[in-house]
């Protein structure tokens, strides 16, 4: 009997902490605030109806790093920052492929980052002043960090 209750209390952890944000998302860390994951929030919230504990450290450490919001709110690690200068970039439309885009970046930030580009939106801009415009609506429509 006490071997059932030890396996049952382990088991039970054990899905707790794979309901906390932190694990399951690890790429939302640092985001500072967004919409609530309803999903995780419920996960956390089965946390404190099976144990408080548990269910109170899985809520804090997914509110502290920000785990528990969904993708698209603000990030401390933006790629722009309000008194960051952004970088015009020209580049032939014609010439454009993963590649050069990689090349572009790597030249201009110093990030070897790699890039998957199979669900790229392009956006024609007639002139520089267009590009807070288009970074704002791609804010709001929740598609962007920026």
């Amino acid at each position: 009997m006490f071997t059932l209750i030890c396996v049952l209390i382990s088991a039970v952890l054990i899905i707790e902490l794979a309901g906390c944000g932190t694990i399951l998302y690890p790429e939302r860390k640092g985001q500072k605030d967004g919409r609530i994951d309803p999903g995780i929030a419920v996960l956390d919230g089965l946390g404190l109806l099976l144990f408080i504990i548990p269910g109170v450290i899985a809520f804090a450490v997914d509110f502290t790093t920000g785990a528990i919001y969904l993708p698209g709110g603000s990030r401390k690690s933006s790629m722009f920052l309000e008194d960051e200068k952004r970088v015009v970039v020209r580049v032939n439309p014609k010439e454009l492929s993963e590649d050069v885009i990689e090349e572009v970046v790597r030249r201009e930030t110093g990030s070897q980052a790699r890039f998957d580009l199979t669900h790229v939106e392009l956006q024609v801009l007639n002139s520089p002043q267009e590009i807070e415009t288009k970074l704002a609506e791609a804010k709001k429509s929740g598609y962007s960090n920026y």
